[in-house]
């Protein structure tokens, strides 16, 4: 057991790890724990926004949540995850929830080379993109990032060993074909009070405990991932590639 901890340990610990979240609070649903996890241990990790805007939330409460508003919700979880740096590629109303009607070029470029932590400039070994779901603008991420890790020439464009997809509570309600299989697990034991206290500096999306989406369920999945695994809690990802 020892040496698999050790073995385990050093190979999170040389990852520099980039998560691209459509919007605040995707990156903290799917992959606080792995992020502290691994900055615990010493890596890298980069986490980049594709949008907050102004909306008026679809949930009984009256009120505008702005985009001001997402934007320090996202700077204050990042601080307390300690992340290395993080971007936000839109800070449009116009945009925020309809990522969708963004040409898929103009995301896969801002991915790959002209966004300011670009897979060019980061160069990740590990790059994490939100499962496809009912969500637009998680499908339209994750078909723009998927793209943009295709494999080419590595001394034209930088190669990402790694490629998972992250999970979230909202995958229950997607198409059978698309359902979330978890086949890669991190064990977030130690860190599962992290990953609930990241997701609450999201105050204005945090839904009360009967939602799917409430930290006390975002809870209940790390514990059921990590008896998947026979461990405490867990963070499950999909393996999209992964070249040792």
């Amino acid at each position: 057991m020892r040496a698999y901890t050790e073995v385990t340990h050093d190979f999170l610990a040389a990852q520099r790890m980039l998560v691209i979240a459509p919007h605040a609070d995707d990156e903290a649903f799917g992959c606080a724990g792995t992020i502290a996890r691994i900055k615990s241990l010493g890596g890298e990790v980069y986490v980049v926004v594709v949008s907050v805007g102004d909306l008026n939330h679809y949930d009984g409460r009256e009120g505008l949540v702005t985009a001001s508003t997402r934007a320090a919700e996202l700077e204050a979880a990042m601080r307390f995850l300690a992340v290395d740096d993080y971007d936000i590629l839109y800070r449009s109303s116009e945009v925020h929830e309809r990522i969708d009607t963004l040409p898929r070029r103009e995301l896969i470029e801002k991915f790959e080379r002209d966004g300011r932590l670009a897979m060019d400039k980061v160069k990740p070994t590990l790059v994490a993109i939100p499962a496809i779901s009912y969500n637009q603008d998680h499908e339209a991420v994750f078909r723009a990032a998927l793209t943009a890790c295709r494999p080419g020439v590595p001394s034209w464009k930088h190669f990402q060993p790694i490629v998972l997809s992250y999970d979230n509570t909202a995958l229950f309600w997607s198409l059978e074909r698309e359902k979330f299989h978890p086949n890669l697990y991190v064990d977030i034991s130690e860190f599962l009070d992290t990953k609930i206290e990241a997701l609450r500096m999201h105050r204005s999306q945090m839904r009360p405990s009967i939602h799917h989406s409430s930290p006390e369920n975002v809870r209940n999945l790390a514990l059921t991932r990590g008896r998947e695994i026979s461990t405490e809690a867990a963070e499950g990802y999909m393996v999209l590639r992964m070249v040792l």
